[in-house]
């Protein structure tokens, strides 16, 4: 198992905006073989800004480095940059592969 996380610090105020970003776009994800789970996963806030990840489970990294080359992420992707004011910085990758699970 191999799990993808991107973080997203969020400016106070464009919470509802960005989390009905994620709800309206169409991923593609469901397209891509070994792809299992995606969950978009808010955390705690501060005042500079509220704490989000993109959180997707893939059967593996081969799986995962495939999404990130396909058509079908170009296309999922392809308006992030319209998306900036609502968060700060870029968002910060972190890959996990599985070690032990039960």
């Amino acid at each position: 198992m191999y799990v993808a996380m991107n973080r997203f610090r969020v400016t106070p105020g464009s919470e509802t905006a960005f989390e009905e970003l994620w709800r309206n776009r169409r991923s593609r994800l469901d397209e891509m073989e070994g792809f299992v789970e995606f969950n978009l996963l808010r955390g705690p806030s501060f005042d500079s800004h509220t704490l989000y990840a993109s959180h997707t489970i893939w059967e593996d990294e081969a799986s995962f480095r495939a999404w990130t080359t396909s058509p079908q992420f170009r296309e999922a992707h392809r308006d992030a940059g319209l998306n900036k004011p609502l968060y700060l910085g870029h968002p910060e990758f972190e890959g996990f592969s599985s070690i032990e699970g039960v």
